[in-house]
Order: C-alpha cells, then sequence, then structure tokens
C-alpha cells in the first residue's frame, strides 16, 4: 500500500470510530430537563393539594383551634419537597459522566 491509501484507511477508521461511539453514546435529549422539571413540579403539587382536600376534610370532622388545612399543606410542601429531592438527586446520579460504563476493555 502506498501512503495516501494509508492515510486514507487511517481516516476511514477514525470515522468509522467515531459513528460508533455515537451509536454507543447517544447524547441527552433536550426534553429530559422538561420532564424532570414536571416531575419535580407533581411530586410537590400532589402531596400539597392532598394535604389541602384532607385538612379541609378534617376541619369539618374533627374541628381544633389551629386550622388542619393550613397544617396539612405545609406538611404536604414537605413531604413533596422530600419526594422532588430523591427525584434530583436520582437523575444527577444517572447523568453524572462518572457513574457511566465505557464499555471498554481497559
Amino acid at each position: 500500500m502506498t501512503r495516501r491509501d494509508d492515510n486514507l484507511v487511517a481516516t476511514i477508521r477514525r470515522s468509522a470510530q467515531r459513528l460508533q461511539h455515537a451509536r454507543n453514546k447517544p447524547g441527552e435529549s433536550p426534553l429530559l430537563g422538561f420532564g424532570v422539571f414536571g416531575i419535580v413540579g407533581w411530586s410537590i403539587a400532589v402531596p400539597t393539594v392532598a394535604g389541602a382536600l384532607l385538612g379541609h376534610w378534617l376541619n369539618r370532622v374533627a374541628p381544633q383551634n389551629f386550622n388542619w388545612a393550613i397544617a396539612l399543606i405545609l406538611g404536604g410542601v414537605v413531604v413533596g419537597g422530600f419526594i422532588a429531592a430523591r427525584w434530583i438527586n436520582k437523575v444527577s446520579v444517572e447523568q453524572d459522566p462518572r457513574n457511566q460504563d465505557d464499555g471498554e476493555d481497559q
């Protein structure tokens, strides 16, 4: 083979390796951020609304000197915050490149 053929083979090899790497490790979807944002929103909203509804019911069934709805709304926000923090931690651990397996034998 000539030097030109060797350069052509090396160029093709590098191109094939880049293509293979791109197939094995696709980039992150831009929609991932919106999905996480939605999950975090729902994980806070659902316990908060559930606390408000339960508090409203408890105000009618078991009246106290304090407002059940306000107390349970605050409790729902706290519980939702813990759930949201767990989701964010889970996604950040999954997206951390240090936790990714390269798939290469070294």
